[in-house]
């Protein structure tokens, strides 16, 4: 079969984050000591990259140059070192990064300067992190802090064991679409859990489950969030801890990207109108995010999964659009 969308999706994703590093490295070589770290990911993303045709790999080069030459502008620390031993690192993260609350996937980095700046890149999709639920997953321990109440597993193990058996019976052969309506007894039993248990360990301490929710899903570090889409480069500046845009000695930023706050309460938890498998979670500060559950694979597993899209943030947020041009 050809490549499924869901690899072709991670193969442009990586590309793009190899077309990154190699723009980084291009740009600053010159002007500074550069060092690429040649790690499992790096070595996986430039495989990507040499797998897409020539002309996405020419668009992810232009893309991936616009940024950083605007990034170059935001952070003055890319281009000025102490001296010969203040070195760049240029990084790619390893994907298992993420799982812990760290969503940028290129990193530079200065040592000596105890500093880094890290990028999240998207090719044309905007989503934060994607999570899973199952019969034994804590996700108030691992998202907030906080672990999830004997009340919550008792609610969605049974279903998830239902799963598990239903999986074994078939051989890991029924599908979903098999079970009827499955949005029903499955989906919702399990949305309406996850959310009375959100609204719980929120009633309890709300700072601490509304800012850890939005460190875990959008970003336990700062990053500006490049995404490509077609002949234009979106870059976000998510400064929710103060560590961009910091000058330079006496250099400054040619742009300042302003810190932006992170939500101190969670004010709605609904599912979205019309809907049996999203939550719309609404938090102060202008945060709000949608929670869809879905099933990753066709056939039944006992798991599933949450796409995170991040609906509204701070009008605080910095956000530039580059109009590529291409050369004739």
């Amino acid at each position: 079969m050809a490549t499924s969308m869901k690899s072709k999706q991670m193969i442009t994703g990586k590309a793009f984050e190899y077309a990154l590093l190699f723009q980084f490295d291009e740009k600053l070589k010159n002007k500074t000591n550069v060092k690429i770290v040649k790690n499992s990911a790096f070595n996986i993303a430039q495989d990507c990259f040499n797998q897409v045709s020539e002309t996405e790999k020419s668009e992810y080069l232009l893309s991936a140059s616009f940024a950083v030459n605007f990034l170059v502008d935001t952070e003055p620390r890319l281009v000025n070192d102490i001296d010969k031993n203040d070195i760049l690192e240029l990084e790619i993260l390893k994907d298992t990064e993420g799982r812990n609350g760290d969503v940028r996937d290129v990193l530079a980095i200065r040592a000596l300067q105890k500093w880094e700046i890290g990028v999240s890149a998207k090719n044309n999709h905007n989503a934060v992190k994607h999570s899973r639920l199952s019969g034994d997953i804590d996700f108030g321990n691992k998202w907030l802090g906080v672990n999830v109440s004997k009340n919550y597993f008792d609610k969605v193990k049974p279903i998830f064991k239902n799963l598990q058996k239903i999986r074994e019976v078939s051989n890991a052969q029924k599908k979903w679409k098999d079970l009827g309506e499955y949005h029903d007894f499955i989906y919702m039993p399990i949305l309406n859990a996850f959310m009375g248990e959100l609204k719980k360990i929120h009633k309890t301490n709300s700072l601490k489950a509304s800012r850890n929710l939005v460190s875990y899903l959008v970003g336990n570090k700062d990053f500006y969030k490049v995404i490509k889409r077609k002949n234009v480069v979106e870059i976000y500046a998510y400064n929710l801890y103060g560590t961009l845009n910091l000058p330079f000695r006496d250099i400054e930023p040619k742009y300042k990207t302003p810190i932006i706050s992170l939500p101190t309460k969670i004010l709605s938890i609904n599912f979205k109108k019309d809907s049996k498998t999203t939550l719309i979670v609404k938090l102060n500060n202008d945060w709000v995010l949608s929670f869809r559950i879905h099933n990753a694979s066709s056939r039944v597993e006992p798991s599933l999964k949450f796409d995170v899209n991040l609906l509204s943030s701070p009008k605080s947020l910095f956000k530039n659009t580059l109009n590529i041009i291409h050369k004739k």
